[in-house]
């Protein structure tokens, strides 16, 4: 789906920065990118791109398309540095709680909520998926819609996949994004998104496009950089396709006794947890005892805070892989809704 540079480890958050640039970077010539290229990986950019070419017009991709795609692409040395060097550092879940969810993105997500209710309560009734969990998505992704990333997408892949590392991957993805060109909901001047290929305001990568982005304003067109209706549409296809349930919830804060043994995939009964002294913040018992729910703890959260998850957070995890995430955008959602 979405390039990842958030991944969780055991109780930590580790986060490598795929931060979306606001301007165009410096292309270099070729040379100058084959000097960062190691030998293996060196060779002819040129040739690389004919034979891409080639692949795609046996994939169907009409010359056309490959002409108006390959103008001007040439090796790009930022998305070559961004790369290779994302740096890495832990954060605690106070501390990525701070940096992702502030006032200011809280408020935003207020704002947004309100203004487009009546939209995604049409979104809501047709794919069933709680429309706070659509705006939290939409505003940790691309700051609600304000930072899609101003990379050429033909030009960022192309770079990638030529350059060796994870080439056979981001090939792939090159080819689905020639797809998308071809079938024309896009332009190639519009085709625009992060360095490693994560596209418009949600984030998709090509290969999830392909099998997720809908048209939902019926234009003919899926556009998931310029229409709300398809953005929201396909961020809630997305999680309908991920094992989203109509009407659940995806969490709760809850109080943990010291010591409590938890984790996401660890489901007992709300009695069950109960009876080992796991409350509702506020202290209260749950509603239901006979649902089924999984306790975080998140590493250097105050102790004796907790979350309970149930089976829709595992549906946001399949839109990020990471507890942190799927906890930012559920806490976001509750808060714009």
């Amino acid at each position: 789906m979405v390039a990842r540079f958030k991944l969780v480890a055991r109780g930590r958050q580790t986060v490598a920065h795929g931060r979306m640039l606001n301007r165009r970077s410096l292309i270099l010539s070729a040379p100058a990118l084959l000097a960062a290229i190691p030998a293996h990986a060196q060779g002819d950019f040129g040739s690389f791109v004919a034979g891409v070419k080639a692949e795609a017009r046996r994939a169907g991709i009409r010359e056309a398309t490959l002409q108006d795609a390959f103008a001007g692409v040439q090796p790009n040395q930022r998305v070559v540095e961004l790369d290779r060097r994302q740096p890495e550092f832990t954060l605690t879940w106070p501390q990525y709680r701070a940096r992702v969810l502030p006032d200011s993105r809280i408020q935003a997500a207020r704002d947004n909520y309100g203004r487009e209710r009546a939209l995604l309560a049409q979104v809501e009734q047709r794919f069933g998926v709680d429309p706070g969990v659509i705006m939290g998505i939409w505003g940790i992704e691309s700051a609600f819609g304000t930072n899609k990333g101003n990379y050429r997408l033909v030009e960022a892949l192309s770079t990638l996949a030529f350059e060796g590392r994870r080439a056979s991957y981001f090939r792939g993805e090159l080819i689905n994004a020639l797809r998308i060109l071809d079938a024309g909901d896009v332009t190639p001047a519009r085709l625009t998104g992060g360095y490693a290929g994560a596209m418009g305001q949600p984030q998709f990568m090509p290969s999830s496009y392909l099998r997720l982005a809908v048209d939902f304003d019926g234009d003919g067109k899926r556009d998931i950089w310029d229409s709300k209706p398809d953005v929201f549409g396909s961020i809630a296809n997305y999680l309908a396709k991920s094992g989203w349930r109509r009407g659940e919830p995806w969490g709760q804060a809850v109080r943990v006794p010291p010591g409590t043994m938890g984790g996401r995939d660890n489901k007992r009964p709300l009695g069950e947890w109960m009876r080992a002294g796991v409350t509702r913040i506020d202290g209260s018992p749950f509603a239901r005892p006979d649902a089924m729910g999984g306790l975080v703890v998140p590493d250097g959260i105050t102790p004796g805070e907790g979350f309970m998850v149930y089976g829709n957070f595992a549906a946001i995890r399949r839109y990020n892989p990471s507890d942190f995430y799927a906890l930012a955008v559920g806490l976001l959602g509750d808060a714009a809704a």
